[in-house]
C-alpha cells in the first residue's frame, strides 16, 4: 500500500510539539496514526500491540527518563496509567516531548486530560481524505471509507473482505482492549440495527424496545460507539427565536465504507438503489465537511423545526453564524428551509453542498457548492472563513 504524504498533519503537530510537551493522535484503529508519526523521524518508538515493547513499560519510567528528544508511544489506551507517569517525565525533563497514539477519544481516555491538563494537545485522524487522494477518488471515498487500507485496496471485493475482518477485530478485540465487557455479538446486532438509523433523529426509548434493553444501556452503548470514533451524534441547536425546535441529536456514522457493510451494500449499484442512498450521501458529505473546516466538534450542530424547516449543520466563529446545507441532487435549488434558517438563526453565509461538479449561487448569501470544491469554505493558512 502507498504512502500517502501527509504535510498538513506533519505541520500540525509540529507546531503543536513547540507550545505543547504531549501531543496526541487520536482517531479509529487502521486511520494512518502510526504511519504518520513515522513521518516525524522519531528515533524512540513504541509499540503497545508489541509483546516485548510492552514488556518495557512494567517500569516505565526506568524505560523513559533517560531518553532525549521526541518520543513515540502507539495504542496507549493499552496502559492508561502512563499518564502519570508522563506528567512526571515532561515535568522534570524539558528536553524530552511525546507523541502518544491512540484509538480512542479524550473522553474514553479520561487519564490524560486530568494528569496532563495544561501540557496535552489533541490531534483527531479519521484517514484519508479527498484533498490527499483527488477529486477522483470522491466516489470510492463514498464506497469505501476514509481507512487507508479500505480505500487503496486493490479492488471493491478486496476492500470489503478487510471491512469485514475490521468490524470483527474491533468487537472481538479493541472493545475489550478498553474495558468494555459487552459480548461481541451483542454489540454487533446493535451496531447492525444502528446502521438503519443513520441520519435521523435519535429515539431512544424506541431503539431500547426494538433491541430489547433500557434507555441507559441504548446510551451506554453509544457511549462506546462514539468514544471509540465509530458514530458521530449531532446535538441540536436551540435558543429562544420563538418557535419550538427538535431537541434530540442526530446520529451518523463517521465511515461510510463501515456503515455500507453492516448494510450489505458493496457497490455503487448496490448504493444506488437502496432506501439509504440519500442518508448515506449527506452523512458522508457532513463528515468531509466537518472535517475540513477547522472548528471543534463540540461546537458543531443542526437545527430543525417541528414544522420542518432544517440546516445540516449550523455552527458560529468570530460571533456570526454560518451553515451547510447537504443534498443528493443533480442540481439544488433554493428551498424555504433555507429562508427559514437564514432569517431565524440569522447567517452569513449558507453553502449547499452537492456531488456534481458546478458552484453557482442561489442567492447573495447562499451558494451551492461541489463537495469536492468544500476545502474552498476554509482558509488553512489565514485560520478563517474564506471568501463566500
Amino acid at each position: 500500500m502507498k504512502t500517502i504524504n501527509k504535510t498538513y498533519e506533519i505541520d500540525q503537530i509540529n507546531g503543536l510539539l513547540g507550545d505543547f510537551p504531549v501531543v496526541a493522535i487520536v482517531g479509529p484503529r487502521q486511520s494512518g496514526k502510526t504511519t504518520l508519526a513515522k513521518q516525524l523521524g522519531s528515533s524512540h518508538y513504541f509499540d503497545l500491540e508489541n509483546p516485548r515493547d510492552l514488556t518495557q513499560f512494567d517500569n516505565p519510567q526506568l524505560t523513559l527518563e533517560n531518553l532525549k528528544g521526541l518520543i513515540v508511544i502507539d495504542e496507549i489506551q493499552r496502559r492508561p496509567e502512563l499518564f502519570p507517569v508522563l506528567r512526571y517525565l515532561v515535568d522534570t525533563h524539558p528536553d524530552q516531548s511525546y507523541l502518544i497514539l491512540g484509538s480512542a477519544s479524550p473522553k474514553l481516555l479520561k487519564q490524560s486530560s486530568e494528569s496532563l491538563a495544561g501540557r496535552i494537545a489533541f490531534l483527531n485522524l479519521y484517514g484519508l481524505n479527498i484533498f490527499e487522494l483527488g477529486q477522483e477518488s470522491l466516489d470510492a471515498l463514498w464506497i469505501r471509507g476514509q481507512l487507508p487500507k479500505s480505500i487503496l485496496a486493490r479492488s471493491d471485493h478486496a476492500s470489503r473482505i478487510w471491512r469485514e475482518n475490521y468490524i470483527a477485530t474491533f468487537l472481538e478485540r479493541d472493545i475489550p482492549t478498553l474495558g468494555i465487557q459487552i459480548p461481541a455479538e451483542t454489540l454487533r446486532r446493535f451496531w447492525t440495527m444502528l446502521a438503519h438509523y443513520h441520519g435521523q433523529l435519535m429515539n431512544y426509548s424506541e431503539m431500547g424496545k426494538n433491541f430489547g434493553i433500557s434507555d441507559m444501556t441504548v446510551r451506554k452503548y453509544l457511549d462506546i460507539l462514539q468514544a471509540t470514533f465509530m458514530i458521530r451524534l449531532y446535538q441540536p441547536w436551540y435558543q429562544n427565536i420563538g418557535k419550538r425546535l427538535v431537541k434530540r441529536p442526530k446520529i451518523y456514522f463517521r465511515n461510510s465504507g463501515l456503515l455500507h457493510s453492516l448494510l450489505s451494500i458493496h457497490t455503487k449499484s448496490d448504493l444506488q438503489s437502496h432506501p439509504k442512498l440519500g442518508a448515506s450521501w449527506e452523512g458522508f458529505a457532513l463528515e468531509i465537511v466537518t472535517q475540513s473546516i477547522n472548528i471543534s466538534e463540540s461546537a458543531m450542530y443542526f437545527w430543525r423545526t417541528q414544522h420542518g424547516a432544517e440546516l445540516d449543520l449550523f455552527w458560529q466563529y468570530k460571533g456570526q453564524n454560518w451553515g451547510v446545507e447537504i443534498k443528493y441532487s443533480d442540481s439544488p435549488k433554493l428551498t424555504p428551509s433555507m429562508k427559514n434558517a437564514m432569517k431565524d438563526l440569522d447567517l452569513k453565509h449558507i453553502w449547499v453542498i452537492y456531488p456534481d461538479s458546478t458552484s453557482y449561487r442561489l442567492q447573495e448569501k447562499i451558494s451551492v457548492m461541489p463537495l469536492k470544491h468544500v476545502s474552498r469554505i476554509w482558509d488553512y493558512k489565514s485560520g478563517i472563513i474564506a471568501n463566500h
